[in-house]
């Protein structure tokens, strides 16, 4: 009953609390970034959803688009602006993420939604992730985020996906809580966020 009704109540109702509440901050952070990323504050970006629908995820945007002589974007790391470094590194850049929240895109809690390049890649089992609606924050954000191996954290979104409990959920949100005060796994060494997902052994074994 939960996961298939009060989940969503709930991620209506608080998402929609939270927006108003936090609305001042966003304004603020809106601003800043608009003018550190040459106007463009915010990233919208195809993201699969719940079966693997596609939705616009919305961001604050956190890197610029400089590119090299070649016209190719420079890597993560060297678009990372000074504001985009503090809003990523207090998780801040998933506020706008509540609007998909009261869309009805995304929930709370659930696995991250992740690039649809990597939908191909992913085994059976992997797939599972996407059982539920994906969430601003979940069982593989608190348990490493981006320090963890993809297939560490696709292990913990499909457990999730098959514990999922209102206390499971609020247990999440609280460490979330305790991880952006840490400022824990915000990247892989060397990486600003972590490395693309290529596939596992066990995809192949899968085909």
């Amino acid at each position: 009953m939960y996961k298939d009704f009060f989940k969503r109540v709930i991620d209506f109702i608080v998402a929609l609390a939270g927006l108003i509440v936090i609305f001042p901050i966003f304004a603020v952070l809106l601003l800043l970034l608009l003018i550190a990323n040459d106007g463009k504050p915010l990233f919208f970006q195809l993201r699969p959803g719940k079966n693997g629908q596609l939705f616009k995820v919305i961001k604050f945007k956190t890197m610029n688009d400089r590119k090299d002589a070649n016209g190719h974007l420079l890597p993560d790391s060297m678009r990372l602006t000074s504001v985009g470094k503090f809003v990523r590194k207090t998780s801040l850049d998933e506020i706008p993420q509540l609007i998909n929240v009261i869309k009805g895109d995304m929930s709370l809690i659930g696995p991250r939604p992740l690039l649809p390049e990597y939908l191909p890649l992913y085994n059976a089992h992997q797939m599972r992730r996407h059982d539920v609606r994906p969430g601003i924050t979940g069982w593989a954000q608190v348990n490493g985020r981006n320090a963890i191996s993809w297939e560490k954290k696709f292990e913990y979104d499909v457990w999730y996906v098959d514990q999922i409990s209102l206390a499971l959920d609020l247990k999440i949100l609280l460490l979330t809580v305790q991880k952006v005060f840490k400022t824990e796994g915000i990247s892989q060494e060397g990486q600003a966020t972590m490395k693309k997902f290529k596939g596992t052994i066990s995809k192949l074994e899968d085909a």
